[in-house]
């Protein structure tokens, strides 16, 4: 008797289909963490990858082998292990907190202090189509690039921001 076609059914297909999809999120992270559109993938891999099975794996529309899994990880320079659920990422953001900067009271900040920070959420605030410019709510890597506008470290910086009364951390 020939075997039918690989697929899941029942209680599990759901489960099959949730790591399928979080091996996916993981394979476009490190796409995008290298810069990389999907052609880009396709052209740097010489054909190898083509563009459409890469993105279907990313989206969990189709299963990745163990084996193509590990010729991508090589491909990406990546150990297996970060493509793979049940562990965090290197450098996967940590739960996330929620850090709101009270835009009314820039004018607490000493002036030197303040150009970055205006500049920087007026970035933010225009990528995001968000002008009510009385808070502002960011991520934590959007604190990670403003410490480096700082030249500080997140934590530094954090406590700077509170201590003039523009941060809160939720």
């Amino acid at each position: 008797m020939k075997p039918g076609p690989a697929f899941v059914v029942g209680e599990g297909a759901g489960m099959a289909n949730e790591y399928a999809a979080e091996v996916g999120e993981r394979l476009r992270r490190i796409r995008v963490q290298k810069g990389m559109s999907l052609q880009d993938v396709q052209k740097a891999s010489g054909g190898r990858w083509k563009a459409a099975v890469v993105g279907a794996y990313e989206r969990g529309d189709r299963n990745v082998t163990v084996a193509r899994l590990a010729e991508l990880a090589d491909f990406y320079g990546v150990p297996v292990a970060e493509l793979l659920p049940g562990r965090r990422a290197a450098g996967a953001e940590p739960p996330r907190r929620r850090l709101v900067l009270d835009l009314a009271g820039l004018e607490r900040m000493p002036r030197n202090e303040r150009d970055p920070l205006e500049r920087f959420t007026s970035a933010i605030q225009l990528q995001r189509g968000d002008y009510n410019g009385r808070v502002l709510t960011i991520r934590n890597d959007d604190l990670m690039a403003l410490a480096l506008l700082y030249h500080t470290t997140t934590d530094e910086l954090q406590q700077r921001l509170s201590s003039w009364g523009l941060l809160s951390i939720g």
